[in-house]
């Protein structure tokens, strides 16, 4: 297959761009750091989050991160419970008297989801209806309420749990949602001296006070340059023919793919496998993204998007082993 290289994509990059992500690179390096004071190891965590973030995506994942105070935005924690209600996630119209006039007139009042930083904790244990609550927050920026709509503060960022282990009193999120999340990212066990240092922290000592590293107008500013970010048409091949392997009706289907999957990645999978790269491209001081980027992009972004039939359920065969599969045959080092 031929296509340009990298470094062709690279020149091909308007000097206005590569002269901000060269003056970018090393703040975001300090945004890590800072988001290391408060959680200890978890590189990977901390990778993908960030790379979701600035690709203007959502995360489903399994624990807290301590972004809100790094990078000094409006935080907003939403307990999620079966009695929760969606005016509870997005606000209501109230009846007001207007103690000048007294004049009573419906007032709109704010839910928790009009802020910069989102965290749906426990997302699972709420019904549908709410959950449904965060789709057109999620993909449109927007509330609609009392027929009026309105418009979400940016950077929006959402990111949500839910505990994998209990199955009493959840409502499984639907392919629908969980399509809107980026990236789905499982939190391991910490190592033994990471695990140490936790114990460390939580218990003998105040947490440290984090530094602002960058504004909300200059993240705004950083996701708009993810999107200009130049992309090698073989990179971008690379990324759909991931995706496409995943679906059993592919034109020319994998066998494991066809015994094992019900529903494969759709386009969206494709677009946030580039969105991805290029988010981790930036956090890593390239100009462009590599096949290599999408490859490390693609577990937590096709993990959750893929169906496994009534066979892998049998057989013990996960979403995540199928990933595994189509990476060791859908190779980058075919894409040149």
């Amino acid at each position: 297959m031929q296509a340009p290289n990298v470094e062709a994509a690279e020149a091909r990059a308007p000097e206005a761009l590569r002269a901000a992500w060269e003056a970018l690179t090393p703040r975001l390096g300090a945004l890590r750091g800072e988001l290391h004071k408060v959680i200890i190891g978890q590189e990977s965590l901390i990778l993908q989050l960030l790379t979701v973030l600035l690709a203007q995506g959502h995360a489903l994942i399994i624990g807290v991160p301590g972004l809100a105070k790094t990078l000094g935005w409006d935080f907003k924690r939403i307990q999620f419970t079966p009695d929760l209600m969606p005016s509870d996630v997005t606000g209501t119209e109230i009846l007001q008297t207007d103690p000048a006039t007294g004049e009573r007139r419906l007032h709109f009042v704010h839910g928790p989801i009009f802020a910069n930083l989102i965290l749906a904790d426990e997302i699972n244990r709420t019904p549908p209806k709410t959950q449904a609550a965060l789709l057109e927050a999620m993909q449109e920026y927007t509330v609609t309420a009392g027929g009026q709509t309105r418009k979400l503060p940016r950077p929006f960022f959402v990111v949500a749990t839910q505990n994998p282990i209990e199955h009493e009193g959840t409502y499984p999120l639907p392919e629908a949602q969980l399509d809107r999340f980026m990236f789905s990212i499982h939190v391991e066990y910490p190592q033994r001296d990471e695990e140490i240092e936790i114990v460390d922290l939580t218990t003998s000592r105040d947490f440290e006070r984090l530094s602002v590293v960058f504004s909300r107008e200059e993240i705004v500013s950083l996701q708009a340059l993810v999107r200009r970010m130049p992309v090698s048409r073989h990179v971008l091949a690379y990324a759909v023919d991931l995706a496409t392997a995943s679906r059993p009706n592919a034109p020319k289907p994998l066998e494991y793919v066809k015994n094992y999957v019900e529903w494969g990645a759709g386009p969206r999978a494709s677009q946030y496998l580039v969105l991805g790269a290029k988010g981790l491209a930036l956090l890593e001081g390239r100009p462009s993204p590599t096949c290599e980027h999408v490859r490390r992009v693609a577990m937590p972004v096709l993990r959750h998007r893929i169906i496994p039939n009534y066979n892998a359920t049998g057989e013990g065969v996960k979403s995540a082993d199928i990933v595994r599969h189509i990476l060791g045959r859908v190779r980058e080092s075919d894409y040149k």
